[in-house]
């Protein structure tokens, strides 16, 4: 397959704001051992992608400096050691940068087939979230049929992937969201109580709804303005997973005592740093759990917005506005 030498990309002139994000021209990207290079047809924009623009995020020494973590589109080269990949075959896959271009080279192990019956779009809005959610809700904190579990922003990307995924797998969920509106997508979801924390204390709610006994698992992804409610909410050996800080990272004058008395386990990750093999085992628990759910039915990704590559920047405000519900796409075709 003749590919072209050069690529358009949406590129950052500097740190700073989204409209910092412009279109460019470059180099097209070619597969180094062991990946596979896709014709994007459809990104996600992400909070990692808001922080790298801030220059709060770096990418890895060896990542695309280009934003962009998740993909989708068709496979036209393969680089040495792949196996299991053809040209042609359409995939999405978890990048560790270079999204938010017409050619994206990522790591074959960090690719997925298209469910059966996705588009590209739909396809794209799976990796990030879905890597992240099982990583922390499943393999680290280890929800589990008929326990409970409490998912802060419940509306996010994030949010309403681990809804969708601990509901399926038989646990009991409640969640957070800033509207009634949100809410009401995260009940439809199949969260059995939505919180609206500007209205309502979670951690009382937390503790009327389970006879004050806490939940079992906390998926956070506020950190600080959150962390002393969330230790007060957890069940004696339960787990609290932190994903991000958007409530800060220094939380002062917290009682450390209930992590003592009720065995709580704290842990948290980020995907970026993770290992090529960590990535791998990831991807397959998700071909292997998450992947017949969404080719069911029973799971699907909630899109908020579609939008042209070239409006980068408009996705990027309205992620960073808030009134979003669910993933915020970006497309090629």
């Amino acid at each position: 397959m003749s590919l072209p030498t050069s690529m358009s990309y949406v590129g950052l002139s500097e740190y700073g704001g989204p409209d910092n994000l412009v279109v460019m021209e470059g180099r097209t990207p070619q597969p180094r051992s062991g990946e596979i290079l896709v014709r994007v047809a459809a990104a996600g924009i992400n909070r990692p992608d808001v922080l790298q623009r801030k220059g709060d995020y770096p990418p890895p020494p060896d990542a695309s400096p280009i934003l962009g973590l998740e993909i989708a589109g068709e496979v036209v080269a393969i680089g040495e050691d792949v196996t299991g990949y053809a040209l042609g075959d359409r995939v999405c896959a978890l990048a560790n940068g270079g999204g938010y271009a017409r050619y994206c080279a990522v790591p074959a192990t960090q690719a997925l087939p298209f469910p059966k019956g996705f588009d590209a779009v739909k396809a794209a809005a799976l990796p990030e979230t879905f890597f992240t959610v099982w990583a922390n809700l499943f393999m680290m904190a280890g929800l589990k049929r008929g326990e409970s579990v409490l998912i802060h922003g419940g509306t996010s990307g994030i949010g309403t992937t681990a809804i969708q995924l601990a509901s399926a797998f038989g646990a009991r969920v409640f969640t957070t969201a800033g509207t009634a509106e949100k809410c009401a997508a995260c009940l439809d979801l199949g969260a059995s109580r939505a919180i609206n924390y500007r209205s309502e204390d979670f951690c009382a709610v937390i503790a009327e709804e389970t006879g004050r006994a806490g939940v079992d698992v906390i998926l956070d992804m506020i950190g600080a303005a959150y962390f002393e409610r969330n230790l007060k909410s957890l069940a004696r050996d339960g787990r609290l997973s932190i994903i991000a800080f958007l409530g800060g990272t220094f939380a002062e004058k917290v009682s450390l005592a209930p992590i003592l008395q009720k065995r709580l386990h704290l842990m948290g990750s980020a995907m970026r740093p993770r290992t090529a093999a960590e990535k791998q085992e990831i991807r397959d628990a998700l071909l292997e759990n998450a992947w017949p759910l969404l080719e069911e039915g029973r799971i699907a990704p909630v899109i908020h917005a579609v939008m042209p590559f070239g409006e980068a920047a408009a996705g990027h405000r309205m992620m960073e506005h808030g009134d979003h519900i669910g993933k915020i796409m970006l497309t090629f075709d």
